[in-house]
């Protein structure tokens, strides 16, 4: 009996090589060839005599106003720059049980109502689903099910029932007969995900794909799922919280990096209206080691608190640990501090932390860290309900952020009394019921600590 031909897929780029290598010989990723059983290639590229491409000049073309359809969940239409496209893609990846299907359960159940909806699930039947509804209180959801995995009975089944969304739970359970490869394979989960993909765009049906999670946190499959599709989403939170975020990494109808703040109730996945209020300090009165900063996620100000604890290092070389930080940027910025302001943290261990699971990319929390840090390596807490936000540079200036007096409004909203920014932020004019105050250095700003 001949032995079975195989290939080397990269997980990265879906390049297939005859052998195994450490390097991808495609993109230059390491260690993401897997092996696999090889297949033919699927005929679905085949040309139809006489259909070709016109060329369109740019300007001569009428764009058209895109039509939003709700999802009845404020927070999830927000991520989603909106609401559902007719003829997008999106995928949601996120940890097994941190609530994926429960937020699409829901969103079809809204949906629905006025929208042919069909909820296709490969890893439940159709009974579990319907328990979920239950569990949730979705009374007589207008959601049709099917329990499929085959790619072949999904297309059909989309082209009897003509649905206007369809839901896909989850993406690595399919399969197509033109490949010979197991389900979730590299070859499978790219052949499906084309496939539907370019039946959303025919028929204008909307399609979310539901992704299974690595361990490291990224979509599992091929990195070319992610290109394929048309808006990118992430469950992000500790499982142990009630809380959930779901960011948007990309989205071709709308912004990135947009922010959706849920609460984990009996009933389901709930959208917070004042997601500031979830990573405020809850202390009664103010403690060292602690500063709020005001970060941008996406088109909204969000407040978070930034907590940091230096202690003498026992021993061993002093530990730097940041959560929800940028653990690199952590070993900068306690440069800049003993470099600029004099701040000497060589024999202790210093954590940082961001208050309620929220991971912040952005350089404007730089200010609040170096704070944080001085305040609990004196002992001596910051200005009660006061702000800080700031990018910090190497020769110790506070560099400007974006859109610094939307940041400013939200604070004086929840009843801050001051603020500490870089002085180019400096508004124009006073805001009501807060004080500004502008720094240039570092220097400066640590005098900030001794008011």
């Amino acid at each position: 009996m001949a032995k079975a031909k195989t290939v080397h897929s990269c997980t990265e780029c879906g390049g297939v090589s005859p052998k195994w290598q450490g390097q991808c010989p495609h993109c230059g990723a390491w260690n993401t060839l897997v092996e696999s059983a090889a297949t033919p290639p699927p005929k679905r590229f085949e040309t139809v005599a006489g259909a070709r491409s016109a060329i369109v000049p740019l300007a001569g073309v009428q764009a058209k106003s895109v039509e939003r359809i709700a999802t009845g969940l404020p927070e999830f239409d927000r991520v989603l720059g909106g609401g559902l496209v007719p003829g997008g893609v999106a995928l949601l990846g996120g940890d097994p049980g941190i609530g994926k299907s429960t937020l699409l359960l829901q969103a079809c159940a809204a949906l629905g109502a006025s929208h042919r909806t069909l909820y296709v699930t490969g890893e439940e039947s159709v009974e579990q689903v319907a328990l979920r509804a239950q569990r949730l209180g979705l009374i007589n959801p207008q959601v049709e099910l099917l329990a499929e995995v085959q790619l072949e009975a999904i297309v059909a089944a989309i082209g009897s029932a003509a649905p206007r969304i369809v839901v896909i739970d989850s993406i690595q359970t399919l399969y197509t007969e033109v490949l010979a490869s197991a389900p979730g394979s590299v070859s499978q989960v790219r052949e499906c995900a084309a496939q539907l993909t370019r039946l959303a765009k025919q028929r204008g049906v909307i399609v979310v794909f539901v992704g299974h999670v690595t361990k490291e946190g990224a979509i599992a499959g091929p990195r070319v799922l992610e290109h394929i599709v048309d808006t990118v989403l992430y469950f992000e939170g500790d499982p142990h919280s009630s809380f959930r975020l779901v960011r948007a990494i990309k989205n071709r109808f709308g912004a990135a990096n947009e922010l959706g703040v849920f609460a984990m109730t009996e009933r389901g996945l709930k959208g917070v209206a004042n997601p500031s209020a979830l990573f405020l300090s809850q202390h009664a009165d103010a403690v060292p080691g602690s500063a709020i900063v005001a970060t941008l996620e996406g088109s909204r100000p969000l407040l978070v608190e930034i907590q940091a604890l230096v202690d003498p290092a026992l021993g061993g070389p002093p530990r730097r640990l940041a959560v929800g930080l940028d653990p690199q940027r952590l070993a900068l910025l306690l440069a800049v501090l003993h470099r600029h302001g004099a701040v000497e943290v060589g024999g202790f261990d210093v954590y940082v932390n961001a208050v309620g699971g929220v991971r912040i990319a952005e350089p404007a929390v730089d200010l609040a860290v170096l704070l944080a840090v001085a305040s609990s390596l004196r002992n001596k807490p910051l200005p009660a309900k006061s702000l800080v936000f700031g990018e910090v540079g190497l020769a110790g200036e506070v560099r400007p952020v974006q859109r610094g007096q939307e940041r400013i409004r939200e604070a004086a909203k929840l009843g801050f009394r001051s603020a500490l920014i870089p002085g180019p932020n400096k508004p124009r004019q006073a805001i009501d019921g807060i004080e500004i105050v502008a720094v240039d250095r570092v220097a400066d700003a640590l005098d900030y600590l001794r008011r």
